[in-house]
This record gives structure tokens, C-alpha cells and sequence, in this order.
């Protein structure tokens, strides 16, 4: 039985402005679900989103309302029942709402895996690496701090792989931007755009065209999340690569997708994907279907992360590395052990469940009422 269902939003100050095409962010609010069982395991998941509605069709509030009025009863009602009926109740009750779906599985999975002794990692199929390889995002939309910031990333060993967020100014402004971050950062540095679809087609070929002359390796999410036929079009005139990210919903999206070559590399959230197992999924059809993967993320603290981290230790195939440093953009720490980032890499905890610890009296503090 569960003796309680909790969502709390928690409010911290980003390390600085975190410009994007679809918000600008100075602080992020996690939401955090936290079940508590009659026998006293405790499981976390989060569903944090960006930029409010700006983004996707989630917000903090609405996960919150959601989970209290339909998830926590519907919960409450499936007790005895194991982790993938849990989950098939839900998806048969509830529409939509991936990333509350999300947060509650990763709570019962956490929950599960304690009981019985393993890492999160172990039952979703088993990691076969203890440590992935994880970008930074140079988002402070000046081109001389953003050299500064990264050469600082590599300096310390932390990044040595760098994305832009670009598409709010003209593509002329915004390939200057990058081009004269990748010549001062050397060829040795692999850096990638994300446009976060803000460009047409036309738009979209001109920028690509002038970010593969300048060596940029990967383009995500050039253009608007349903046009799909302009996305087949550009992965197959381009030899750069193209990243299907706000186009990728989870499995049924990624069929689509793959089968449409609308693609060469995905970029797998799990909450965007609805859930850890359903973001399994994704990894698994890309297999299949020749496309590399990318571990993305919804810039979640580490609750979110580790549990993605989790999931993309399982893929056999992560070409093009994670974006887990959601946590690094944060200037609070809740968890009372730190996330190990070192050598370029995020260290995935060994801990039973998600294997962190946090500090509740800290969430209490930066919780909103």
C-alpha cells in the first residue's frame, strides 16, 4: 500500500541565464514526486519541464494538479499490483501527460529496485557502462563569454563537447556565433546546435549548409516538431547530422521517424518519452534501425537525471553522448551527497534504486508553498 503521493515544486536560481529559442531561464522549478509505502520505502521521481508552457504542454503546475486529482487516487487503488500493471492501469486511464507519467514510474521503479537490493540501471535490463560521457550547454547568448565558459569546461576536465542554443536571431547572426566559438575552441572540440525548431525549411538549409562548411557536427531539431517531411528532407541532403528531439515522443514517434529516415541520431528524454521503460523503447527501435543515440535531458536536478542516467547506461549504442548536466546549472545542491562529474563523464551511482540521497530539509527550505 502506499501511505502517501507527493509532488513538490521546488524553486532554484540558475548559475546564470539559460537562453533558449522557446524561453529564457533564470530559474528552474523541479518537480518532484515522492511515494512513501505503508512499509516504509521511499521512491522519487521528477517532471521537471522547461520554460513553463513554452516548451511542451506540461507545467509545473499542471503535473502537480494532475497528480494529486487522477494519479494519486488511480495509485491508491492499485495496491498489490506489481510496477508494469501499476504502469498499464495508468496509461489506460490517463492521456497524455509523459512527463507525470514519467516521474510516478520512476518513483515505483526506484522503489522496486530497493526492494530488492539492485541499481535502478539493473532493472531496467542492465548497464553496460558505469559512466557516460556528458556536454554543456553554452547558452549565454554572448560569444566571447560563452568561449570563456567552455574553455573553463575543458580546462577542468568537467566538458570537452559543447552545444549552442541558437535560432532567435538571424541565421546569419547565429552561425557567426558558433562558427566563432568552434575556431577558437580548435578542431579537437566537437560542437553541436540546437534550434530548437525555430527555423523554416528554407532557413534550415542555409544555416546547415554554412554550419557543415564550418565543421559543426550536429544539427537537433531544426524545424517545427510535426514537420516531419521537411526533417526527411534535410537528413537526407546534409551529411551533417540531424537530431530528432521535440519531434521524439516516445516509441510510436520514434517508429514514425525511423521508418521516414526523418533522422540520423535521436535524442532520448524519458520524460519527453513518457517513462524509463518507454524511453528503453526508443533506444531499441534506433538499434534496429541504424540511427545513433543521444542521451537528452529537460535540464532536471539530479533526481531526473540519474534516473536517465540509469536508462542510457542500458544502450548499447550512445554515439553522441548525454546532456545530463542539468544538475551543474543549479545553484543549490539537494541531494546530500553530490553527483560525481569527473574526466568529461558523469558517474552513474551503484546504490540500490536511483542511489542518491536527499536532503529533505533543504527541499522543505526551497520548496514552494
Amino acid at each position: 500500500m502506499y501511505k502517501s503521493i507527493e509532488t513538490l515544486l521546488v524553486e532554484i536560481p540558475t548559475i546564470r541565464p539559460h537562453k533558449m529559442a522557446v524561453a529564457s531561464m533564470h530559474t528552474q522549478t523541479l518537480v518532484l514526486i515522492k511515494i512513501t509505502t505503508e512499509d516504509g520505502f521511499i521512491g522519487w521521481g521528477e517532471a521537471t519541464t522547461i520554460g513553463g508552457l513554452g516548451y511542451g504542454e506540461e507545467s509545473p503546475e499542471s503535473v502537480r494538479t494532475n497528480i494529486e486529482t487522477y494519479f494519486a487516487p488511480l495509485l491508491k487503488t492499485s495496491a498489490g499490483l506489481n510496477v508494469a500493471q501499476t504502469i498499464q492501469i495508468i496509461n489506460r486511464n490517463i492521456n497524455g501527460n509523459h512527463f507525470a507519467k514519467c516521474a510516478i514510474q520512476t518513483a515505483l521503479f526506484d522503489i522496486q529496485a530497493q526492494r530488492l537490493g539492485l541499481p535502478l540501471s539493473e532493472v531496467l535490463g542492465g548497464r553496460l557502462r558505469d559512466s557516460i560521457p556528458v556536454l554543456w550547454v553554452l547558452a549565454s547568448g554572448n560569444t566571447e563569454k560563452d568561449i570563456a565558459e567552455a574553455q573553463k569546461m575543458i580546462a577542468s576536465k568537467r566538458h570537452n563537447i559543447f552545444k549552442l542554443k541558437i535560432g532567435s536571431h538571424t541565421v546569419e547572426q547565429d552561425v557567426e556565433h558558433v562558427l566563432a566559438i568552434k575556431q577558437a575552441l580548435g578542431a579537437d572540440v566537437s560542437i553541436r546546435v540546437d534550434v530548437n525548431r525555430a527555423w523554416s525549411e528554407l532557413t534550415a538549409i542555409k544555416g546547415i549548409q554554412m554550419l557543415q562548411e564550418g565543421n559543426v557536427d550536429l544539427i537537433e531539431q531544426p524545424c517545427a516538431i510535426r514537420n516531419i517531411d521537411a526533417m526527411e528532407r534535410l537528413t537526407r541532403k546534409f551529411n551533417i547530422a540531424i537530431m530528432a528531439d521535440e519531434s521524439l515522443m516516445g516509441p510510436q514517434s520514434a517508429y514514425e521517424l525511423a521508418k521516414r529516415n526523418a533522422a540520423s541520431v535521436f535524442s532520448v528524454k524519458v520524460a519527453q518519452s513518457g517513462g524509463l521503460t518507454e524511453a528503453c523503447e526508443v533506444g531499441k527501435l534506433a538499434n534496429y534501425a541504424g540511427i545513433d543515440l543521444y542521451g537528452g535531458t529537460m535540464l532536471e536536478g539530479p533526481v531526473g537525471t540519474v534516473a536517465s542516467a540509469h536508462v542510457f547506461s542500458t544502450f548499447s549504442n550512445l554515439a553522441y553522448g548525454t546532456e545530463l548536466f542539468g544538475p551543474l546549472l543549479l545553484t543549490e545542491q539537494i541531494l546530500k551527497t553530490p553527483l560525481q562529474y569527473e574526466n568529461f563523464e558523469l558517474k552513474i551511482p551503484t546504490g540500490n534504486g536511483l542511489g542518491i540521497e536527499l536532503d529533505e530539509d533543504k527541499i522543505d527550505n526551497l520548496r514552494r508553498k
